[in-house]
């Protein structure tokens, strides 16, 4: 019920947007996911950084590190390492943006944009105020899906079946609560 609320305000103020990597990026920098885990890490605000920490989204940067990742960039002719092609980093990376925080893999900015300008406490008060300095809200968990398979799709050379309710079941994390 409380949740409900929250997002029915949100629409009520024309806040809620889709996410979209290239409007979440204008003009925007990124933080980072230990910036983001400073408050996301309690059990008060949800724990996402230990749900996104024990997945493998926090790891997905580091699967292109291995010998395996480069024989599957080979043979879809890619002549650099996997750690290094655009084409394997806008899955594996922050927005596929290499000059960003490559390393933290898919993180926090990945889905809610950079996030330089909405990291403060003051400004993630409320969330109007964070949608408005950048953060990438969803107005539903249909745009949550069609997020995810913006990689998740049969375009990865190792495309599985991707049931959406299972794997959310594995990333979900909870919507803090108000800040009164």
């Amino acid at each position: 019920m409380k949740h409900t609320g929250f997002l029915l305000s949100l629409v009520a103020c024309g806040a809620v947007v889709v996410a979209s990597p290239a409007a979440a990026q204008a003009g925007h920098a990124y933080a980072g996911a230990k910036t983001c885990g400073m408050c996301h890490k309690t059990e008060k605000q949800g724990s996402q950084l230990s749900i996104w920490e024990g997945s493998k989204h926090s790891k997905a940067y580091t699967t292109l590190t291995t010998p395996a990742a480069n024989d599957i960039a080979k043979a879809k002719g890619i002549t650099t390492p996997a750690a290094e092609a655009p084409a394997c980093l806008k899955c594996h990376a922050i927005a596929g943006d290499a000059k960003a925080l490559v390393t933290d893999g898919v993180q926090c900015e990945s889905c809610h944009g950079p996030g330089a300008d909405y990291k403060g406490l003051t400004v993630m008060k409320t969330k109007a105020t964070a949608i408005a300095a950048g953060l990438t809200a969803f107005a539903d968990k249909a745009a949550i899906e069609a997020k995810c398979k913006t990689c998740h799709n049969s375009d990865s050379p190792t495309a599985k079946p991707f049931n959406f309710e299972e794997r959310w079941e594995k990333i979900k994390h909870p919507v803090p609560p108000k800040t009164p």
